[in-house]
């Protein structure tokens, strides 16, 4: 297994998915005394999430640009960023680097067409929510994006931020989600993108009626198979 490099710690509570995820599938493969080759540097979520309350952009891309080169100097294959948020910076990583940075909205496109959909909703702090780098993907493959309204994106992000980030899990927050996908089903989604790392730690498939597309899952098993192909 070639190593995979992980830009991780935004947020913690997701880089530790990235890292269960991808020991898993290696110990199915290899047998379960098998772990993956993972190199992760590990941000400051306090920082970070700062400098995107403040739209620091530039420095942002300059940071996951300087980690992006560390992960690859330290002998990463390829490169993920543990959050959808970030991808924002996926342009900044990819001209310092000469490995791939495998892109979260792309291999969840590539899921959502095997499965035949051509129109899904899209869950995910409103930064994924209301800027176009998700969607455009989606709509490259031929896939239309619905998001909640502006009430509930603000409050999908709130928990997002407030709480699963902080590792909390709250009942009533699980409700609202739901109470939101109920909606989107409504209005015509045939299938449910979880388009923030964190989300899975609250929702998963035996929670809704409709397919749901786990974008930390998807992503990591991406990386898995290019690492072993």
């Amino acid at each position: 297994m070639k190593k995979i490099g992980l830009i991780g710690g935004i947020t913690p509570e997701s880089t530790v998915l990235y890292y269960q995820i991808l020991n898993r599938l290696n110990a199915n493969q290899l047998g379960k005394v098998h772990s993956a080759e993972l190199i992760i540097n590990s941000f400051d979520f306090g920082q970070i999430s700062q400098l995107v309350k403040q739209g620091r952009w530039d420095l942002l891309d300059k940071k996951m640009a300087e980690t992006a080169t560390n992960l690859e100097n330290s002998g990463a294959s390829c490169i993920l960023i543990c959050a959808n948020t970030m991808h924002l910076c996926i342009d900044a990583v990819r001209k310092v680097v000469r490995i791939p940075v495998i892109h979260i909205a792309d291999t969840t496109a590539k899921e959502i067409q095997k499965k035949g959909m051509q129109k899904v909703a899209l869950l995910g702090t409103k930064y994924t929510m209301e800027k176009d780098f998700f969607r455009d993907i989606l709509n490259e493959h031929s896939i239309e994006t619905i998001i909640p309204d502006a009430e509930e994106r603000d409050e999908i992000h709130r928990i997002i931020y407030d709480e699963l980030a902080q590792g909390e899990f709250k009942k009533s927050s699980k409700e609202s989600y739901l109470k939101i996908i109920d909606s989107l089903i409504l209005n015509g989604a045939e299938g449910i993108i979880l388009g923030c790392t964190e989300i899975p730690l609250l929702i998963n498939q035996n929670d809704v009626s409709l397919p749901i597309f786990d974008t930390t899952k998807i992503h990591a098993a991406a990386a898995f198979k290019f690492a072993t192909e």
